[in-house]
């Protein structure tokens, strides 16, 4: 049982005014040019490098927090680059090209 049917429960006489948006829209800009992505071992240990974004510093932090979420690792924001820890090339391509971004894979 999710929320609206607890409300439901709660409140029957009222009558919803919006329709729940079951879908997130994306508020990232997109851009033409595709998104570089490649890999690099610094120290010993690899690392998954994006860059090349050229739309807001905001949304490319709120990108780099989504995909260290759904990649369940760390990684850092610097210089217009997102540095995920480990290498992640794949996942990282096919989570951006399901959000409708072109990303151009360097190296390897």
């Amino acid at each position: 049982m999710d929320l609206q049917d607890q409300l439901k429960n709660l409140f029957p006489e009222h009558v919803s005014e919006e329709p729940i948006a079951t879908e997130k829209k994306s508020d990232i800009w997109m851009q033409d040019d595709p998104i570089i992505c490649k890999y690099e071992k610094r120290k010993g240990k690899p690392i998954t490098i994006l860059e090349g974004y050229t739309g807001a510093t905001e949304d490319f932090k709120a990108l780099a927090k989504e995909l260290k979420q759904q990649l369940s690792v760390g990684g850092s924001f610097k210089d217009d680059r997102i540095i995920i820890q480990g290498d992640y090339r794949d996942r990282i391509m096919s989570i951006l090209k399901d959000k409708g971004f072109n990303v151009k894979r360097v190296g390897g």
